[in-house]
């Protein structure tokens, strides 16, 4: 058997591909939309790609199935419950596709979406008594379970669904042998649960023991356990699970965003164009363009750049040379691709127009407690989640997470000039949130450098 997991860390997502060596063919699981690591290792392997399945409907990213079978000629497989608008083989639960000496069987296990299945990996070359593993989707993670209540699925409520994956978990994972080895979609990071282990494979066994969602309970306490304290998620996490079930433009890989000059950048950005600047924290507030907004690309950009953007807004980068390539595939990853072209030659370009560079004020978190002090009208705003709010935060701080912020900006216009301070865990996500505030108007925003981690022992002393 050949086994493959291609785990992403930007996006917490983890795709495989499984071969039979002595047949060469192949099915990949959960495809990211850039493909060209697939097909280096198929081909690699002397593998063939016949199948691409999709264990359900992703919101968290725009998958490749699409682009994997163009590559191909692959057929694509969905759950027997789910009804895309693209040609595809509908799988059933008990349904077994033998690739050689290496078997798929699936199991339907509805719960996180209606049609999420999940994955049973037999090696019958080496045992026909025990699964190698089981590919578990968004199902059952490590230390965790899919959340129930996104809002992937029309017309199906959060309790029903939280009921089915209750059954699934019970009736279709757990009756599997402890010693089967648990793959899941998604790892540490994800909003698509709220506890999410780091590690990214494990055991029926180990889950049995350790995952909280797993304990000997009745359905009406796991609903109650599994929803409460989920993250807010990703405002594109519905655009991409409405996407996901489409047939859509597929992505070429390949070709370069287009070159753009500062003026054709101020000529978008007047056309009502959303500038983001890729580069990190420390260089944006050195001096960017005015009005743009802060998603390092060194973080979770996709991610963040979803929750600040629109899908329909047209998108301008400004990058480090060479980054250029990676801004665009990134945002492809989650179907953002109205990016109109990169600021060819930054640095020179804001050199030569000051007029357009600004500043952004950064304190340490020294500076922020004086001020905290000596400041009359200050506004707090912590941009962490609210299960990080939990755990300690500073009096009197609104609490608005970067996945809110974009709805809840009104609110914190009432007065533009207010002195702002924004702070998160350790300053990204507040370099981020502090310049989507000044974008919409405010003029006294700052971030905190290090975040509550350096702010926290200050409010002890």
């Amino acid at each position: 058997m050949i086994f493959e997991q291609h785990y992403l860390d930007c996006l917490s997502q983890a795709s495989y591909l499984v071969g039979d060596e002595r047949t060469g063919r192949a099915v990949v699981v959960d495809p990211r939309r850039d493909v060209a690591d697939y097909l280096a290792s198929a081909e690699e392997h002397g593998l063939r790609i016949e199948l691409v399945i999709e264990t359900h409907f992703h919101a968290d990213f725009l998958s490749g199935h699409l682009e994997l079978a163009s590559a191909t000629g692959a057929e694509i497989g969905v759950g027997a419950a789910g009804t895309p608008g693209f040609p595809h083989r509908p799988l059933h639960d008990g349904e077994r596709i033998e690739l050689g000496d290496v078997v798929l069987e699936i199991r339907a296990t509805p719960g996180h979406t209606p049609e999420s299945i999940s994955i049973v990996v037999w090696d019958l070359a080496v045992d026909d008594e025990t699964p190698y593993g089981v590919l578990t989707g968004d199902t059952l993670f490590i230390g965790d379970v899919g959340r129930p209540d996104l809002l992937a699925s029309v017309g199906v409520t959060a309790e029903d669904l939280g009921r089915s994956l209750y059954h699934s978990l019970r009736e279709q994972l757990l009756t599997l042998p402890d010693a089967t080895k648990v793959f899941p979609a998604h790892g540490a990071g994800s909003a698509c649960g709220k506890q999410l282990s780091t590690e990214t494979v494990s055991t029926i066994g180990e889950q049995r023991a350790t995952n909280y969602a797993l304990a000997d309970m009745g359905v009406e306490e796991f609903l109650e356990v599994v929803t409460e304290g989920q993250p807010a998620a990703p405002g594109y996490f519905s655009y991409d699970a409405t996407l996901n079930k489409s047939d859509r433009l597929l992505f070429d890989e390949g070709a370069p965003p287009a070159a753009l000059s500062l003026a054709q950048v101020l000529e978008l950005r007047a056309n009502g164009a959303v500038v983001l600047d890729t580069r990190d924290a420390p260089t944006f507030a050195a001096g960017h363009l005015e009005g743009s907004i802060n998603v390092a690309l060194d973080g979770r950009f996709a991610e963040f750049a979803g929750s600040v953007a629109l899908p329909t807004d047209t998108l301008v980068a400004v990058a480090e040379p060479g980054d250029e390539h990676e801004t665009r595939v990134r945002l492809a990853r989650i179907g953002f691709d109205r990016l109109a072209g990169v600021l060819a030659e930054p640095y020179r370009e804001f050199l030569e127009h000051p007029e357009v560079v600004r500043r952004a004020s950064r304190l340490t978190a020294e500076e922020f407690v004086d001020r905290i002090d000596r400041v009359d009208g200050l506004r707090v705003v912590d941009v962490r989640t609210h299960g990080e709010h939990a755990l300690g935060s500073v009096a009197g701080a609104d609490v608005v997470p970067v996945a809110e912020l974009r709805d809840e900006v009104a609110a914190l216009l009432d007065d533009p000039d207010a002195p702002v301070v924004v702070f998160c865990a350790g300053g990204y996500r507040s370099s981020l949130a502090a310049s989507v505030l000044r974008s919409a108007g405010l003029t006294d925003v700052s971030d905190v450098l290090g975040g509550y981690g350096a702010i926290a022992p200050l409010l002890t002393d």
